[in-house]
C-alpha cells in the first residue's frame, strides 16, 4: 500500500484526489491511511492493515462529531461483513494545539467510496447520524437544560439580577447553537448512493470564478 501522509493530501495531484486519504488520530503514532484501489478499500491503522473488496463492505455510517478544538469535524464508520470496522475523520492532529480540517480531501474520498460501492453492486446499509438511543438521550439532555435555564432566568428577572439574566441568555444561546446543531445534523436516517447527506459532509468546494 502506498503511503499518503496528512501533510501530503492537500497537495496531491487531481489524479489521486479521492483515491487516497490519511489523517492522524493523535500526535503519537503513525497516520491512518486509506486507498481506494481497483480491488477494494486498502487501509492501515493502529498497527493493523487490510484489503476489503467493495462487495464485502456491509455498512457506512456518516456523522457529525465536533470537538472543542475543531467544530467542523465529520466521521465515517465503515463496517466489513465480518463485523470489523474502521473510522475515518475529516480532521488531523498537527500540533498539541492544532487539529486541522481536511475538508476537500475527506469529502472527495467519501464520495468516491460511495461511487465504488454502488458500482460493486453489493448490499450496503447507508446510515446517517448517531444511534437512536444516543440521539434520544441528546434530545432529553437538551430539553432538561432548556427547562433549567428557563427556571433560573425567571428567578433572576424576578429578583432583579439582570446581569445574571444576561449571562444566562448568552449561555443558552451558545449551548443551543452548539448542542442544537449537533442534534439537528445527527438525526438518525437512511440515505442512498445518489443523495449523500450534505449536513454530514464538509461543504463542497466552490468552483473558481471564471
Amino acid at each position: 500500500m502506498s503511503t499518503a501522509r496528512p501533510e501530503q493530501t492537500a497537495t496531491a495531484g487531481e489524479s489521486t484526489l479521492g483515491t487516497r486519504y490519511a489523517y492522524k488520530a493523535s500526535l503519537i503514532g503513525s497516520a491512518h491511511e486509506f486507498e481506494l484501489t481497483e480491488q477494494g478499500l486498502s487501509w492501515e491503522a493502529r498497527g493493523k492493515s487490510g484489503m476489503w473488496p467493495y462487495a464485502d463492505i456491509a455498512a457506512v455510517r456518516l456523522s457529525y462529531r465536533p470537538m472543542s478544538m475543531q467544530s467542523r469535524r465529520f466521521r465515517a464508520d465503515i463496517e466489513h461483513k465480518s463485523g470489523q470496522s474502521i473510522s475515518v475523520f475529516s480532521t488531523t492532529w498537527q500540533t498539541v494545539a492544532l487539529m486541522a480540517p481536511q475538508d476537500r480531501d475527506y469529502r472527495a474520498f467519501i464520495e468516491l467510496l460511495h461511487a465504488r460501492l454502488k458500482a460493486a453492486g453489493g448490499r450496503v446499509a447507508l446510515v446517517g447520524g448517531i444511534g437512536p438511543m444516543t440521539y434520544a438521550g441528546g434530545c432529553l439532555l437538551l430539553a432538561l437544560v432548556a427547562i433549567a435555564i428557563a427556571g433560573l432566568l425567571a428567578r433572576a428577572v424576578a429578583t432583579g439580577e439582570f446581569a445574571g439574566a444576561l449571562f444566562l441568555v448568552g449561555f443558552a444561546a451558545l449551548f443551543g447553537w452548539q448542542m442544537g446543531g449537533f442534534i439537528r445534523r445527527n438525526k438518525p436516517r437512511l440515505y442512498t448512493f445518489d443523495e449523500l447527506p450534505e449536513t454530514l459532509l464538509p461543504p463542497a468546494p466552490r468552483n473558481p470564478a471564471k
